[in-house]
């Protein structure tokens, strides 16, 4: 017979899980393991809300296992590392993403891509080494390998920092793979939200030209203004596009709703490069002549691996980059989660858990 979440493992732990598909949170008991050699334990401060978890609680992807703990964008300070831990001490501040493992000897890993390999680990609603389930930040402690633990700046906000974590590295990692970082080149960024806005500061501190192309009229004052962006596109207004036409190097499209590709891909200067990093849940129509015309193309881009986040980070505190947060607490997290269904945020939830968790 299995044991319970809370019987699992030596530890007692505290947090908000959903327990079906209804996705309703609530107090959940469980337990973690004790800290092994390799691991770094740290009390949690702060944990972004990540729209991927919202898709998760609601098992909208159908890979949902209950009770389901989301939270992926997980920042705090060290409380216990392990004999062997040579990273990280007692009081740092830290943070982990949207990984916890991986199987260490595959190319993917071989190359600090860890975030594409096949057996990688998911911070929450996977299945650790030991046959245990994971549980995410959503809670009052967390423990992961030092390998998955990410430093946080000295003169970084841990709570605008914590979203970086997973919306900061997906648009940093396609940013520097595909070659879009260069001072002066002209990047486009579909979509104003939680990827988006970051998207925009990240482009900033590389010196490039931004426009921020939207379907929504309203968020040219804040994209122009108090982002920074350097143009403002409404993507159903034909005549704005007609006079954009093949003016940008590349484009991150952060949308994950369905949405028509042609607007975009004219954008495109010839070897221009439109990067999807949003996940639309349905297939999207990809003209080909565009493409054979300009000799464009269309790629995607999953996180990053732990090297690269770490290097995100990094240059995020270099460059005073955070994210916009509403800082909410815990016991208003079923109401933030219908919100984020309407978009009703400017641009991410971050859970006050230092300050408002409490157990039941």
């Amino acid at each position: 017979m299995s044991k319970s979440p809370e019987e699992e493992h030596p530890r007692k732990a505290f947090g908000w899980a959903a327990r079906d598909s209804s996705g309703v949170l609530s107090p959940f008991k469980f337990s973690r393991r004790a800290t092994g050699e390799e691991d770094v334990t740290f009390k949690v401060l702060y944990c972004g809300i990540c729209h991927s978890d919202l898709h998760s609680i609601k098992n909208e992807w159908g890979l949902s296992t209950y009770p389901l703990l989301p939270g992926h964008e997980v920042v705090g300070v060290v409380t216990e590392v392990g004999s062997k831990v040579t990273k990280f001490k007692v009081g740092d501040k830290v943070g982990v993403g949207c990984m916890v493992g991986a199987c260490h000897s595959c190319d993917h890993c071989k190359n600090d891509l860890e975030n594409y390999c096949p057996k990688s680990i998911q911070t929450y609603n996977s299945t650790y080494h030991d046959g245990t389930r994971t549980y995410g930040g959503y809670s009052d402690f967390m423990i992961a390998n030092e390998r998955y633990i990410v430093r946080m700046p000295e003169n970084m906000p841990l709570d605008g920092g914590a979203p970086l974590l997973c919306a900061g590295i997906t648009v940093y990692s396609p940013m520097k793979y595909y070659g879009l970082c260069s001072p002066g080149m002209h990047l486009g960024v579909v979509g104003l939200g939680g990827l988006g806005h970051v998207a925009v500061k990240f482009a900033k501190a590389f010196g490039m030209k931004v426009t921020v192309i939207s379907t929504s009229p309203a968020k040219k004052q804040e994209a122009l203004e108090r982002l920074g962006a350097d143009d403002f596109l409404v993507s159903r207004d034909q005549g704005q596009i007609q006079t954009a036409i093949g003016t940008m190097d590349g484009i991150i499209d952060t949308v994950s709703a369905e949405h028509p590709l042609l607007p975009l891909m004219v954008l495109l200067k010839t070897n221009g490069k439109l990067v999807m990093v949003g996940a639309p849940n349905r297939p999207l129509d990809l003209p080909v002549f565009p493409l054979l015309m300009g000799r464009k193309m269309v790629g995607g881009s999953l996180i990053g691996g732990l090297k690269e986040t770490q290097e995100m980070i990094d240059f995020a505190g270099k460059h005073s980059i955070t994210a916009d947060i509403e800082l909410i607490p815990i016991d208003y997290l079923n109401t933030a989660m219908e919100r984020l269904v309407k978009a009703d945020v400017k641009y991410r939830f971050v859970i006050d858990i230092g300050n408002t968790l409490t157990p039941a």
